[in-house]
């Protein structure tokens, strides 16, 4: 799926096998990496990929699977489907400074605070700690999980590693020591999609799931603060079955002044705001509901504290929205957003022709088999079965005995 993001005053989205970065502000030119055309995996290089669905490198179809900005914004990271780990300089000018590769295909990267480590987590549940510093070295085993890693977090001091997998759990574990677990955070029904300590509130974490609801922890102790079921403030659903279906929580992003979290649910052209009510104890608020004229693809803010959001539409794919007087207005006359959309434009087919998928999250849910319902079919079945069986059985009975 397409995603973007803000690095400095760079706007970076990827689509497809591509990722592309258009400065907001200065006309300078668009920096594109084609990891379709990037450096191939060498054949002496170790292969491990048994693990991994018995795929091997050349299977691997290019595509952008995450990307990651570091806290200063001035490196980016990427991985795609051929499991290439890309680590660029973007200050003061865009450069690849590596190419790396992974064992198994990563679903998140993540920087430390102090940027000398690249996190990468990946479908078997394993997490890598990549060197910034050595961009040659190859990757160290940090920690691993029983279950597909889908999201990851990090506290600000480096002393905690957030991850979320598809069995519903959220562990969390000292970075230096990963084997120290210091606490789960349990609750969620499905798997969870989304996680984030928002600036400005280092002991919170939120966290979104396929049961279509976000929750508030105290991730130190676990300890749950608040929830929220954001099926409640969607509108009415005109059929049965969108009233059956739960939101899936795809992303969750925090202003930097860590007064608004915006929340953003699969294939719903809503996006649902929460504020930080600092009257008495701190909690979120429920703010207020956006609609938009098209599904959001994702969405991110800039360092201003607009947020911009990609979208489904090939006549206005970006828009911004600007926070004003208490509530959120469209700015579709903002110099930066003309810039960027320019830029931005050539690159739509590729991105429209990558969206025909379905959705990423659909495989993640669990089934639920109804042993008992069966077991108690088949019991009356065996019931119907024995007392036919005793009928005969008399009726014969009787037979002989006039006989």
């Amino acid at each position: 799926m397409p995603a973007v993001g803000f690095c400095g005053e760079w706007f970076i989205f990827t689509c497809d096998k591509k990722l592309v970065a258009i400065h907001t502000k200065q006309a300078r030119e668009s920096f594109v990496f084609d990891c379709s055309t990037a450096e191939k995996k060498p054949n002496n290089t170790k292969d491990v990929s048994n693990g991994d669905g018995g795929a091997s490198e050349e299977t691997g179809s290019d595509k952008v699977l995450a990307f990651a900005v570091s806290p200063s914004g001035k490196l980016v990271a990427l991985t795609d489907d051929s499991k290439r780990l890309v680590l660029f300089h973007c200050e003061p000018s865009w450069q690849c400074i590596s190419i790396r590769w992974v064992v198994r295909r990563c679903t998140s990267l993540m920087f430390n605070q102090a940027e000398d480590q690249l996190l990468a987590t990946d479908k078997s549940g394993d997490v890598y700690s990549f060197s910034v510093g050595e961009p040659q070295r190859e990757g160290e085993l940090k920690m691993g999980h029983l279950s597909m890693l889908l999201a990851m977090s990090m506290s600000p001091d480096d002393k905690f590693i957030i991850t979320a997998d598809r069995d519903e759990k959220i562990r969390v574990s000292h970075l230096r020591s990963p084997y120290n677990i210091q606490s789960f955070c349990l609750g969620h029904q499905q798997f969870v999609s989304a996680l984030l300590v928002p600036p400005g509130h280092p002991h919170w974490l939120l966290s979104g799931s396929g049961d279509g609801t976000m929750k508030l922890w105290d991730y130190e102790s676990g300890r749950k603060l608040q929830s929220w079921d954001l099926k409640e403030h969607e509108e009415t659903s005109s059929s049965e079955a969108d009233k059956q279906k739960k939101p899936t929580v795809c992303r969750i992003s925090c202003s930097p002044d860590a007064r608004h979290v915006a929340v953003q649910c699969e294939r719903a052209s809503t996006v649902h705001f929460f504020t930080v009510d600092q009257d008495g104890e701190e909690k979120l608020v429920p703010h207020r509901r956006l609609s938009l004229p098209h599904c959001p693809l994702d969405m991110t803010f800039d360092p201003e504290g607009q947020l911009w959001v990609l979208m489904d539409s090939g006549d206005a794919p970006l828009q911004i929205y600007t926070h004003r007087r208490d509530s959120w207005e469209c700015d579709a006359e903002s110099p930066k957003l003309i810039r960027v959309t320019e830029a931005f434009k050539p690159h739509w087919e590729t991105l429209e022709a990558s969206l025909r998928t379905d959705s990423r999250f659909e495989h993640l849910y669990k089934v639920n088999f109804d042993n008992v319902a069966a077991y108690l079919q088949k019991k009356q079945q065996r019931l119907e079965e024995q007392l036919k069986r005793g009928r005969t059985q008399k009726a014969n009975s009787n037979k002989k005995a006039r006989k």
